[in-house]
């Protein structure tokens, strides 16, 4: 993550979709770090965590658990897998000069494949307090929100030929790190290092997440079986108050969309830019 001078502050609640057997989740039974800064740590009972990144090392916790369909770089980003044919879906943060507004960063990749960046800045500063960021994930449609407010859809197309993340389950990522090769004005912008150490700071980690049991979960958690609330109505399609939440964010703070990046596909854009997404 490309930023200087400024510790980010945010809250992170993942809402992501509900099983019965799923254990209540905060960061000190559901997390772990694989790498980075020893000042990175978990605190507090558990709910709160702290990322620290300066010139020598990053930081980066990773889930325990391996969930399908649920809501989930700083770096936020849900994972099915490395190698070629993963899945994921980002949410991230990025910095820029001081003064200059952050940057939302979120895309999505299916069987491998992303190029799909949708960029926003926020209409708040982010470093000022905590905020609940949130990637609904469900047979039907992934959905980002800041607030409770809808920032970005992704709907299910499958059956139209378009690949949908729904073959295999997701762990939740999150990282504070060194995005220097591309992340702010394209890499143009490097990180100040005299402002080190950066802090990212979570509250209240909550996985609300179908458990994954390997390929016989696809059917159980993709079910419309009573237990299964993700798959009612109310969860497969935006209200109209939240269509409307969802316009005036992308009126007003949306700076790219890549199914309006005609240069960058030589035309050929990804076939669900045609496609209604809510």
């Amino acid at each position: 993550m490309a930023t200087s001078h400024t510790v980010l502050a945010a809250l992170f609640f993942f809402g992501m979709a509900f099983h019965l057997t799923s254990v209540d989740a905060n960061f000190a039974n559901s997390m772990y770090f694989y790498w980075g800064n020893p000042g990175s740590a978990i605190q507090g009972k558990g709910d709160d965590l702290q990322l620290v990144l300066d010139q020598t090392s990053g930081s980066g916790v990773k889930s325990k658990g391996t969930f399908l369909f649920g809501s989930i770089e700083m770096l936020i980003k849900l994972v099915s897998s490395t190698g070629d044919r993963h899945d994921e879906i980002d949410f991230e943060f990025l910095g820029n000069l001081s003064g200059q507004p952050y940057i939302i960063h979120t895309n999505i990749y299916t069987q491998g494949i992303g190029n799909r960046e949708q960029q926003f800045h926020p209409w708040f500063d982010p470093t000022a307090d905590f905020h609940n960021y949130t990637i609904h994930w469900n047979p039907t449609a992934v959905v980002w929100y800041v607030d409770s407010v809808p920032i970005r859809v992704f709907r299910n197309y499958e059956s139209q030929g378009i690949a949908y993340p729904n073959k295999q389950g997701m762990r939740v990522y999150s990282s504070l790190w060194n995005a220097d090769n591309w992340a702010t004005q394209g890499g143009r912008i490097k990180i100040d290092w005299s402002g080190a150490p950066f802090i990212a700071r979570y509250q209240r980690f909550r996985a609300r997440a179908c458990k994954w049991r390997g390929p016989i979960s696809i059917g159980q958690c993709g079910s419309k079986a009573p237990g299964n609330w993700w798959t009612s109505p109310a969860y497969t399609s935006l209200s109209f108050t939240k269509q409307g939440q969802l316009k005036w964010v992308r009126d007003n703070y949306m700076i790219y969309d890549y199914c309006k990046d005609m240069k960058r596909f030589n035309g050929q854009m990804p076939p669900e830019c045609f496609k209604p997404q809510f």
